[in-house]
C-alpha cells in the first residue's frame, strides 16, 4: 500500500496517472508513466488487490482509481496498528523491569537504577559520550530540580556545537509544559523536533551504544530507570524510536489550524498519493500556477520537506 502512495514506485506511479486519467485505458496509462503495458497491466492488478484500483471490464482493459481519501484512511489504519505494537513493547519493557528487580538490579545488558541523582548523572554521561546520535523521546515524569533542565540545556547546546545530532520526539502538551526546555531555543540550535500525542516511554539513546528507559516507580513516588546496552533490547527500542519519529509531525506543523479552503484539503489529498501539479491542476480545474502557489504554503504550514510527507501529516492532523 505505502508502495501506491510513493511516486517515486512503478506503483506509485501508475495509481498517480490512474487518479489523474479517470476510467482510464491500460494503453493511456502506459503512455503517461513511460512504464511498458504488460508491466502497468500486472501493477493494475496488484493494486486492484489492495483495493486501490478497480477494474471496470472483465476485459481488465479499462481502469479506475479508488478514493484518495479512502486509500489514506488505510493507511491511518495501518499507523494504528503499529501504535498498538508499540504499547506491547512498552508492557513487555514492563514485565523485563519487575523481572530484572527481582535478579538485585541487573542481569545482562539490563541495570536498573533507582537513585534519582544517578539517574540524571547516567543520562548526561550518555550525552557526553555520544559521538553521532542522541535521540530523545520526552514525555512526563519528571522528576529533576529546575537547576537540572537548566543545566541540560547548556549541555546539549555544547554537544549539538561538537558536531551530535539530536532527535527529540515531544508528546503534544510540551509547549504548554514550563518544565520542558524552550523547544524553539533547541530547534534555533539545531536540534531535529517533532511531536506525537501518545508516547508509550520516555526514552535516551546515545548513538547505538546505551539506552536510558525512565519509569515511574511501582511502589511510593519517584522514578526509577533501566539501562540497556548492545542487545536485542537495545534493538528494539532503537527500532521503536524510529518507529514514533516516522509517526510524529514535524514540530513547526504543530498547533497548526486545519486549512479552511475545501480546495487545501482537495490538494493535500492528492499531494497524499503523489499528483503532480499538473495533475492536481486537471482534477481540481485550477490553474498550475494556483496549484504550486497553493503547494507551497501547505508544505510551509505543514513543516513538510516532501509533497508527499505533507499529504500524509496532514490525514494524521485529520485535516482530510
Amino acid at each position: 500500500m505505502l508502495e501506491a502512495l510513493d511516486p517515486a514506485t512503478e506503483h506509485g506511479q501508475v495509481y498517480r496517472a490512474l487518479v489523474a486519467l479517470p476510467r482510464t485505458t491500460v494503453g493511456a496509462l502506459a503512455a503517461e508513466t513511460g512504464i511498458e503495458a504488460e508491466r502497468v497491466r500486472q501493477v493494475l492488478h496488484e493494486l486492484a488487490g489492495l483495493r486501490i484500483a478497480v477494474a471496470l471490464n472483465l476485459e481488465g482493459t479499462a481502469w479506475e482509481a479508488n478514493s484518495p481519501t479512502e486509500i489514506t484512511e488505510s493507511f491511518l489504519q495501518r499507523d494504528a496498528v503499529r501504535r498498538a505494537e508499540l504499547r506491547r513493547t512498552g508492557t513487555e519493557l514492563e514485565r523485563l523491569f519487575r523481572f530484572a528487580r527481582k535478579e538485585n538490579g541487573s542481569y545482562g545488558p539490563l541495570e536498573v537504577i533507582s537513585d534519582t541523582d544517578q539517574i540524571l548523572a547516567t543520562m548526561q554521561q550518555l550525552q557526553r559520550a555520544a559521538r553521532r546520535e542522541v535521540r530523545v523521546v520526552d514525555r512526563p515524569p519528571y522528576f529533576a530540580p529546575p537547576s537540572y533542565y537548566a543545566a541540560q540545556e547548556k549541555l546539549q547546546y555544547e554537544r549539538m556545537a561538537a558536531g551530535v545530532a539530536y532527535r527529540t520526539i515531544y508528546y503534544e502538551a510540551a509547549f504548554s509544559d514550563t518544565t520542558v526546555p524552550d523547544i524553539a531555543d533547541m530547534v534555533t540550535a539545531g536540534e531535529q523536533a517533532r511531536t506525537l500525542e501518545d508516547l508509550p516511554m520516555k526514552l535516551v539513546i546515545g548513538d547505538d551504544e546505551l539506552a536510558v528507559v525512565t519509569l515511574e516507580a511501582d511502589s511510593g513516588p519517584g522514578v526509577v530507570a533501566l539501562l540497556v546496552r548492545t542487545s536485542s533490547l537495545f534493538t528494539a527500542l532503537s527500532n521503536t524510536f524510529e518507529t514514533l519519529w516516522k509517526l510524529a509531525v514535524p514540530v513547526s506543523a504543530a498547533g497548526v489550524d486545519a486549512p479552511e479552503d475545501p480546495r487545501d484539503r482537495q490538494i493535500l489529498t492528492l499531494m497524499a498519493i503523489g499528483a503532480t501539479d499538473d495533475a492536481i491542476a486537471r482534477r481540481l480545474n485550477l490553474s498550475r500556477r494556483t496549484v504550486v502557489r497553493r503547494v507551497a504554503v501547505l508544505q510551509e504550514r505543514l513543516g513538510a520537506t516532501t509533497r508527499f510527507q505533507a499529504g500524509v501529516q496532514a490525514a494524521r492532523r485529520g485535516w482530510l
